[in-house]
């Protein structure tokens, strides 16, 4: 059976549906900033998280919403040293770091961490080494070469460019030593796409669905929900729950959520329709 596992984690894939719980801890985040910007508040929400269903809590230090200004490597650096070690203290559940500085990565790995959630759409040597080292999960995610300000362009189309990227990304993994199983590869929505590359991706999840590695999508409460379902927090939730059972249809393992309980919901509703069988005779 295929898993996404690392040092001290193992998620076998197929069965059901994972949810990873957001925890912004930044000031600027696109959805929650500044809800949880204290040690203490960012632990209390994930330990609300993992009693509302979540099998992981990615940690996020920096944000990356359209417009905004990235944190320089010491910079995140400082903040994540503020919260991790209470984020830690707080939860059983495996904790990803979401950052794209090896640096940082490394003080997260060797401080509870167990998972990297690198939005870069980089194939850095120098993160696949950290990782290594670690025995680490590693979540990788497609760009286009691009970003949450500008889209790329997919002469192909936006799901071909994706299933080359995976490609590369597994090709690239083995070349630094890593198992396929540490591997999570992320299709990238709203990074370096147009809203129609974004419903396309969605509608062709399942044509990108990797063979030998996990799959995890990232739409909650983004900005191609609200353009559909409507701006509001409550709009963007049904939204999120629309696009993510689609997403789940498709195969995804793992969906990243700010509204956990709900999600976790939905999940086992379609899980059990798409992933459990069971009678289907009535």
């Amino acid at each position: 059976m295929l898993s996404f596992f690392g040092r001290g984690f193992s998620f076998p894939l197929g069965e059901r549906t994972y949810i990873m719980g957001i925890l912004n801890v930044t000031p600027d985040s696109f959805f929650d900033g500044g809800k949880w910007n204290e040690p203490q508040k960012a632990a209390m929400h994930a330990r609300e998280m993992e009693a509302d269903g979540a099998a992981l809590i990615d940690v996020g230090a920096q944000s990356t919403r359209p417009g905004h200004t990235p944190l320089s490597e010491t910079q995140e650096l400082e903040i994540l040293r503020r919260f991790l070690p209470a984020v830690k203290e707080a939860v059983q559940v495996p904790i990803s770091v979401d950052t794209f500085y090896p640096a940082v990565a490394q003080y997260a790995l060797a401080n509870g961490a167990s998972i990297i959630n690198d939005v870069s759409g980089v194939l850095s040597k120098k993160m696949a080494a950290v990782v290594r080292t670690h025995e680490a999960g590693w979540i990788l995610m497609h760009t286009g070469g691009a970003n949450a300000d500008r889209a790329a362009v997919y002469p192909n189309g936006v799901c071909a460019d994706v299933r080359a990227f995976f490609q590369s990304v597994s090709r690239f993994a083995n070349e630094q030593g890593l198992k396929d199983a540490q591997i999570c590869l992320d299709p990238g929505f709203g990074f370096g796409k147009s809203h129609r590359d974004n419903l396309a991706l969605l509608r062709g999840i399942a044509s990108v669905k990797p063979e030998r590695h996990a799959l995890l999508t990232a739409l909650s409460c983004k900005r191609m929900i609200a353009q559909e379902a409507g701006a509001s927090e409550e709009q963007r939730l049904f939204g999120t729950v629309a696009a993510d059972t689609i997403a789940i249809a498709g195969g995804t393992d793992f969906i990243r959520v700010h509204h956990v309980r709900e999600a976790k919901a939905a999940a086992d509703m379609a899980d059990a329709l798409t992933r459990r069988g069971g009678d289907t005779n009535g």
